[in-house]
């Protein structure tokens, strides 16, 4: 195994975590729903008790996509995480919440109370899709950030990533191109979810519920992926030239497209999964469209990060210094470093397998309200 060859690899299993990353928010988009006026609490406790099952593989996958980018590409993690921090110290301040609000909020005596806590669940539902979605749009658009690794030798000040905004990653919301993408993540959850609440719950009017949430959220979620998609490939892009040299080039990003066919598969493919579960959804008495949805969302988010990344391309671009930023051969571990990673790497099909019967049986029998009003531990 090469170091390029390692490099590459890891990437396409940061791409592959971040994939299914977003494929799980449906646990964030579904309880955006527990704002609908129309249910009643116990079909809000359905609902609730569908997301608590599953809510743990989100933020364990967000862990393990945060611990895999440091271990991997840790100049990444030094300079994003610790120069954008509010991003990530406000993604984690709402998975807290959410954490808290599903083993408080029906206790007696909690302080927020129920509404309280339920309001902080929906919070999480916009926030933590919002934050993921513009965090990646500065894949794209950059970030104002400097790298200088001989500062490593300096005793006074070893700092090799300096931020050069005193924001700390809120900037990102001045970039509409990455807001763009925030905001597709979001209604991209809220299907997600209404899909995953359809498969998981019997109840006639909560499928009503959410076929009506699937329907009023196509329209922003293709108008908000479509601008991202037309702009992406007409913007200019990061290029990085054999010397490791950045440079601006125009139509970089179809550039990549058109050069990685694979690429342009997996692209479409993923679109054509994620059209047909929102027909499924929407306008079908279908209950299955999670399940074309979740792999669809995955390949489109993959493509997305190889774009980013592969054929020559800065996939953490500086807008402050073009020489600063980041590619997966510059800000890579080291070949030892990589080399390991990758033996443990192959326990991963085991995990998936586990995560895949774990899941099958938590499913085994739909959610009902005879379920949630009888005995037995609850959210």
């Amino acid at each position: 195994m090469t170091y390029e060859f390692l490099q590459n690899y890891w990437w396409v299993l940061i791409a592959l975590l971040g994939g299914l990353l977003v494929a799980l928010m449906f646990v964030q988009g579904a309880n955006l729903h527990l704002g609908n006026k129309v249910l009643s609490d116990t079909q809000k406790r359905m609902i609730l008790n569908s997301t608590g099952r599953k809510w743990e593989l989100t933020f364990t996958t967000l862990v393990t996509f945060g611990g895999a980018f440091f271990a991997s590409f840790p100049l990444f993690y030094s300079t994003s995480f610790g120069g954008a921090y509010w991003v990530w110290v406000l993604l984690l301040i709402t998975f807290v919440f959410q954490a808290v609000a599903y083993e408080f909020q029906n206790k007696k005596g909690n302080l927020l109370g129920v509404k309280g806590f339920r309001i902080a669940l929906m919070v999480n539902g916009i926030l933590a899709p919002f934050l993921v979605g513009t965090a990646v749009g500065t894949f794209f658009t950059g970030s104002p950030f400097t790298v200088d690794k001989l500062a490593i030798a300096n005793p006074s000040a070893p700092v090799i990533s300096t931020w050069g905004s005193s924001w700390h990653g809120l900037e990102a919301l001045g970039q509409y191109h990455a807001v763009l993408l925030g905001c597709t993540l979001v209604f991209l959850a809220a299907i997600l979810g209404a899909l995953y609440v359809l498969n998981n719950i019997e109840d006639k009017e909560i499928e009503a519920q959410m076929r009506r949430c699937i329907k009023l959220s196509v329209g922003p979620f293709l108008l908000f992926f479509l601008s991202w998609t037309a702009i992406l490939l007409f913007r200019q892009g990061f290029a990085v030239d054999a010397q490791g040299v950045v440079s601006m080039e125009p139509y970089k990003y179809l550039h990549n497209l058109l050069e990685m066919p694979a690429v342009l598969v997996m692209l479409l493919a993923g679109i054509v999964l994620v059209l047909y579960s929102l027909y499924l959804g929407a306008f079908s008495q279908s209950r299955k469209g999670i399940w074309f949805a979740m792999p669809g969302t995955v390949l489109v988010v993959m493509s997305v990060f190889f774009l980013a990344g592969f054929n020559g391309t800065a996939y953490y671009p500086s807008c402050t210094d073009l020489q600063s930023s980041l590619t997966i051969r510059n800000s890579s571990s080291s070949y030892f470093t990589l080399q390991v990673m990758s033996w443990v790497s192959l326990l991963i099909p085991f995990v998936v397998a586990y995560i895949a019967y774990a899941w099958h049986a938590m499913d085994r029998k739909k959610i009902t309200s005879e379920e949630i009003t009888g005995e037995g531990n609850k959210y």
